[in-house]
């Protein structure tokens, strides 16, 4: 179920976020969970304290109670920094995205930076499947995730191609992204959510598949052929100068689940597809570049 930000005060949320502590840069999981003396109360201590939270139960519903065990309080004196969960659900969503660099490397080309860029952002998700569950529907409107976006707009205008154009492309691309990863992650959580093994569950499903539906190939023959092994490479593979995307473990090395890793396969192919759309689109729309100086 989705969890929609922007609920709280919209002033109050607004001012937090434009207004109050710069989020530190490069955070890590285990920075956040360091052994050490009890940290002061802040907006941000209270923020990161929240993220830690969230990663742990892969939640967006953080309680105030839970926040303040950790941070050693009670939950009333969090509120003389964040009105209530509302507001710090809208804090911890944009302090997060703080992750993510700010600019990529455009030395290669803007292909491989939509590159780095996806895979950064896909890997971001995983290390916090519950910023999945905020909808995208209201966006929180804070400087950090509107950074994910300029940094896309900033690799994605060297292609020279017009704003309108551009426009869809950010979509697409955000919703491509967002949705194999949430694919992926909820595949990963799965097992946990419903004491069933990835494992288990298929091999139950697929013996009650061919004992009921002994038909199936002959009924759905485009969706077994999907399935088969094809020997041709792929279709678009990524060129030589794009990073491989970056790929997040299973928690506690475990074998990843079946949906998680089609997931991880089909991204590097998908995004492919999609940049390889946009290189189609700059040759149909722009002039072609004229020859360099010295040219036959």
């Amino acid at each position: 179920m989705s969890v929609f930000a922007g609920q709280g005060d919209a002033e109050r949320s607004m001012a937090l976020l434009w207004g109050g502590p710069e989020a530190p840069r490069n955070r890590t999981r285990d920075a956040r969970r360091a052994p050490g003396p009890k940290r002061a109360l802040s907006v941000g201590a209270i923020v990161e304290a929240a993220i830690a939270v969230a990663d742990e139960a892969s939640t967006a519903e953080v309680s105030l109670r839970a926040v303040a065990e950790r941070l050693g309080c009670t939950s009333m004196a969090l509120y003389t920094y964040v009105p209530g969960k509302a507001e710090l659900l809208d804090l911890m969503y944009d302090r997060a995205h703080a992750e993510l660099p700010g600019r990529y490397d455009l030395s290669r080309g803007w292909r491989a930076a939509a590159t780095s860029w996806a895979g950064e952002l896909r890997s971001f998700y995983l290390r916090h499947p519950w910023v999945l569950r905020v909808s995208y529907a209201r966006p929180v409107l804070g400087p950090h995730e509107q950074a994910v976006l300029e940094s896309l707009a900033g690799v994605l205008f060297h292609t020279g191609l017009p704003a309108a154009t551009l426009r869809a492309v950010v979509s697409a691309l955000f919703g491509f992204v967002r949705g194999n990863a949430q694919a992926a992650a909820e595949s990963r959580l799965a097992a946990a959510a419903t004491g069933v093994s990835d494992q288990e569950w298929w091999a139950g499903r697929s013996a009650l598949l061919a004992r009921l539906a002994p038909d199936f190939a002959e009924r759905f023959p485009m969706s077994v052929r999907l399935s088969a092994q094809d020997p041709a490479p792929a279709p678009v593979p990524a060129r030589d100068d794009e990073p491989a995307p970056a790929s997040v473990p299973p928690r506690d090395d475990e074998p990843a689940p079946h949906v998680a890793r089609q997931a991880d396969e089909a991204f590097t192919v998908g995004l492919a597809v999609l940049l390889e759309g946009v290189e189609a689109t700059r040759s149909r729309l722009l002039p072609p570049a004229p020859p360099s100086p010295g040219a036959p």
